[in-house]
């Protein structure tokens, strides 16, 4: 496959996009960090609700973390990958390009897990509600058309 220096730059302004997407993740959850810490500093007992939203953050801190470093990672690749096809050196341009396609690949990945993972919280918020009932997709359409 013959690219052009057109091509790496293509990925500039969807990275651009994701990586802002990323950092506003990055700041509703830190917010969000900020106001379990406020109510565990005025009842310090322990509550499951709590300590399960406090985990799950943990884990999505970390999760948006490895999808800007990939984020990132894609736009360093993408400008070596720029930078060969300038001196022309296709191969290690090629190689670069397809290291680019991969860490966006994963960053994308990664912010799939994220974005699964912040439904499970709002679960875990709303677990503490009692009889409120979670219907499978299929039962909510089936009483859309009844």
């Amino acid at each position: 496959m013959d690219i052009s220096i057109n091509t790496p730059a293509l990925l500039f302004p969807a990275v651009s996009l994701v990586l802002l997407a990323y950092t506003n993740r990055f700041l509703a959850l830190s917010n969000r960090v900020r106001s379990l810490h406020d109510k565990y500093l005025i009842n310090p007992t322990p509550n499951k609700s709590i300590h399960q939203q406090i985990k799950n953050l943990r884990y999505r801190l970390k999760l948006i973390k490895n999808m800007q470093t990939f984020g990132v990672l894609t736009f360093i690749t993408s400008i070596f990958c720029i930078f060969f096809i300038y001196i022309d050196q296709m191969i290690v341009a090629n190689v670069f390009f397809a290291l680019g396609l991969i860490s966006f690949i994963i960053s994308l990945f990664l912010s799939l897990l994220e974005i699964r993972l912040s439904n499970k919280a709002i679960e875990i918020e709303l677990s503490d509600m009692e009889g409120l009932e979670d219907p499978s997709v299929i039962d909510y359409l089936k009483s859309k058309f009844e």
